[in-house]
Order: C-alpha cells, then structure tokens, then sequence
C-alpha cells in the first residue's frame, strides 16, 4: 500500500499493511536546535525534511488564512466592534494565491507517495484572532450579531476556499483549528456552540463530505465533552488528543466508536527513554489495532527529548505500527 492508500483504509476501519507514521505537528524550534548540537544535521531544516530523514511518512499540509498578505493590524492590536470590523475586512476573505503549491501538491498526491490535508481556522478560532483571546469571550455576550456576522463571512469564503481548492487536488482530510478546550474541557458553554458555532459547521461540513474530505477538529486540551457537539454537526475526528490533560482514548472509542483519532501519544514520557516509550506504545497498541486511530506525538515534540530518545521514538512507533496490523 502507498501513503494515500494506507491513510484512507485505516480512516475507513480496513486493514492495512501497517499503520501509518507520521509526525501530525509541525517541529518545534527549540527542539530541533537542541538536536542540531546532538548530531542532526545543521542544514537539515523544515518538517518535511526532518520527517524524511527520521523516516516518517510523507504528507503535504496546506494552513489556509482568511488574512490577507496586507493585513493591517500587528499581531497585539485587536478589533473591539462592528466598525473596526468593517475597517479590516477588505483585508479578509480575499488572499488565495496557493495555485504553485496545490499543483505539487496534486502530483505528489496522485502518485500516492503523500497524504494532503489543509487547515481552515475554525469558527471559534478565527474571532478569537480579531478580537484577541479575553475580549472573544465577552463578546458572545456583548457583540452577539458581529460574532454571527464574522463566522457568516467565514463560511461563505471557506465555501469558496474548497471550490479553489478542490480544482487542483481533494484533500484527504481537513482539521479545523480551533482550540476549543483546556485541561478542564470547553471554553464555552454548549448552548453557546450551538449558536454561535454549529451554524457555520453544519454549512461546511456537508460540501467537505460531499468531497470526499474527512473533517477534523484541532483542539488542545481535554475534548472529552467536546465530541458529541462536534458529531452532532458532522465532525469525524480529532487530533491531537493531549494526555496530560487527562484524556483517555479508550473511553473515547467505547462512547464513540467510529470517531476517527490522530495523536495521543504522550509526549512527556519520551524524555524518560525506550521502557517508557514501549509502556505508552501498549497503551495504545488495542486501539490502533481496531482501526480509525493514528498515533502520533501529542503535540510538538518538546525540547526536553534529545535527538536519541526521538530516534527510539520513530523505532518504536514503526514497530508498533506493523504490529498493530498483524
């Protein structure tokens, strides 16, 4: 089986050769700095290479921004109402300009040698951008039409975005990012979700599925709660699944067994060596035998692993990936 071929089975709960093997997020920095002084080549830079060289599986990953190249506002400046909304929104919704890009993309893809998913910044996540994280959550209260109004012009781009989008290249999956949740679960109410949020689901998640695209959620922390809001408007998966924020993919397969999964794997143990790797492998080995299931660090790979505990880590999950399969 090719890369392609390998990811849609397991997504779909056939068997495969072996599970795939990949590093969802992007490398830390200050990792790969930290491996750079231990051994790893000096001009060995970017994810893409770095997996290549570790040995992971190829995929192509396309984070597409409302924003456009000329956004006005710095990073710390923020909209405070309808009208500084209305100032900054011919700078929204108007930047594609991923044509080079998707036309790689596309060979690589049919080839089957690399799985291609995109991220959309999702509709918690992208007013949270423009109105900066503590005023974003006063503002279901006091900007409860501009909120509606932001996510309305969100969707009808994403409707357009898919369309540019799908000429070139169906993704196999997509993740909205949306970083919903903390160790203690979500950061709004359900009855929020289903106002402010569901709407703008329940209108892209269809032409995603009508495509073909499976869709994510991206969310940190413990999204234990989170799930059955995200099923009820069609969501399929999650990543990355944060243990130390408690989660327990056991429970989530028992309760929703046909919710797919990427991550898990608890990056805090792999600065403790190959027992404590193994230890975490066999948590999740029944899981992934079952199908529907990636693992994958869950989150970054942090500073504290050197450049031979990763390595034992790659070793490990490829030994587990096969045995899942057998």
């Amino acid at each position: 089986m090719n890369n392609v071929e390998r990811f849609k089975a397991v997504m779909s709960f056939r068997p495969v050769d072996r599970v795939p093997c990949i590093e969802w997020a992007e490398y830390w920095d200050k990792t790969v700095a930290r491996w750079h002084g231990e051994g790893l080549p000096t001009d060995l830079v970017g994810a893409s290479n770095l997996r290549s060289y570790f040995g992971l599986d190829a995929y192509d990953h396309l984070w597409t921004s409302p924003r456009h190249t000329q956004y006005p506002l710095p990073d710390n400046v923020f909209i405070k109402n309808k009208n500084d909304y209305h100032s900054i929104k011919p700078f929204l919704y108007s930047d594609y300009g991923h044509d080079d890009e998707l036309r790689k993309i596309a060979h690589r893809h049919q080839c089957g040698q690399s799985v291609f998913w995109i991220t959309l910044e999702g509709f918690f996540w992208f007013p949270r951008t423009l109105f900066g994280i503590e005023r974003h959550l006063y503002s279901f209260y006091d900007e409860p039409e501009l909120m509606h109004e932001i996510n309305n012009d969100l969707a009808d781009y994403y409707v357009y975005l898919l369309e540019q989008i799908s000429h070139y290249c169906i993704p196999d999956f997509m993740t909205f990012a949306e970083d919903m949740s903390y160790n203690h679960g979500p950061m709004l109410s359900e009855t929020c979700f289903e106002e402010f949020i569901a709407p703008y689901y329940r209108r892209i998640v269809p032409i995603l599925k009508q495509l073909g695209i499976i869709p994510f959620v991206d969310s940190d922390g413990n999204v234990s709660e989170l799930i059955p809001w995200l099923e009820k408007v069609g969501i399929q998966g999650i990543l990355p699944l944060e243990r130390a924020s408690g989660i327990d993919i056991q429970e989530i397969r028992s309760k929703h067994p046909r919710f797919r999964m990427i991550g898990a794997f608890d990056k805090m143990v792999m600065k403790n060596g190959e027992t404590a790797m193994r230890t975490e492998f066999d948590r999740l080995l029944p899981i992934m035998r079952q199908g529907g299931f990636i693992p994958s660090v869950d989150h970054q790979t942090p500073p504290d692993v050197s450049l031979h505990n990763y390595q034992c880590y790659v070793s490990l999950l490829k030994e587990y990936s096969q045995k899942a399969a057998e």
